[in-house]
């Protein structure tokens, strides 16, 4: 084995390059700084701890953002705190309730919001959040959490299903648009 076959050569060759796009990722799930660089550092020394397991010819970037997504999922039950809602704007959520009209009463239509989303089981609610509220692709939250792209679509659907009748009559009391409860 030469030294640039080496395990410790090979993890930063492959594992290293992802930095910026992990921590990247880790802020849009944590929206703390100190707290997305403590889950990068956690899903790094995770990932050099367990380097023998990873098996060449497959992408390193995806087995990171999977182990950081369960680091993250595992911080937030022990952690039993919610998200951090304040960080998450109205606009992100849009789609949920109808076209915003800048109403001063947003902060309550959000906590609604949030209610509702931690009502959900966890299943829907981490697809509901990768793609909805984080903007996630379906393929990447299909590789972060793990599942087919299918199971997230099926998931998203009945998460949004679920929400529509629960916000439906908040939305239209705020004076939401566009606002349905089917």
């Amino acid at each position: 084995m030469t030294r640039d076959d080496s395990p410790d050569a090979t993890f930063e060759r492959e594992a290293l390059r992802w930095f910026d796009d992990l921590f990247r990722f880790s802020m849009a799930l944590m929206r703390d700084r100190e707290d997305a660089e403590d889950l990068v550092q956690e899903t790094y020394l995770r990932a050099f701890r367990s380097w023998q397991t990873f098996q060449p010819g497959r992408s390193a970037r995806r087995w990171l953002f999977a182990i950081c997504y369960h680091r993250f999922i595992r911080m937030k039950q022990r952690a039993r705190r919610p998200f951090d809602r304040d960080a998450v704007s109205l606009d992100s959520m849009e789609h949920l309730v109808g076209e915003t009209d800048s109403n001063p009463r947003d902060g309550q239509l959000q906590s609604m919001l949030w209610d509702a989303i931690d009502r959900l089981s966890e299943p829907y609610r981490s697809a509901l959040i990768l793609v909805d509220i984080d903007q996630q692709s379906y393929e990447a939250a299909s590789m972060i959490l793990d599942i087919p792209i299918g199971t997230v679509r099926s998931r998203l659907f009945r998460a949004r299903r679920f929400l529509r009748p629960v916000l439906a009559p908040y939305a239209r009391d705020l004076g939401f648009s566009s606002v349905n409860a089917e």
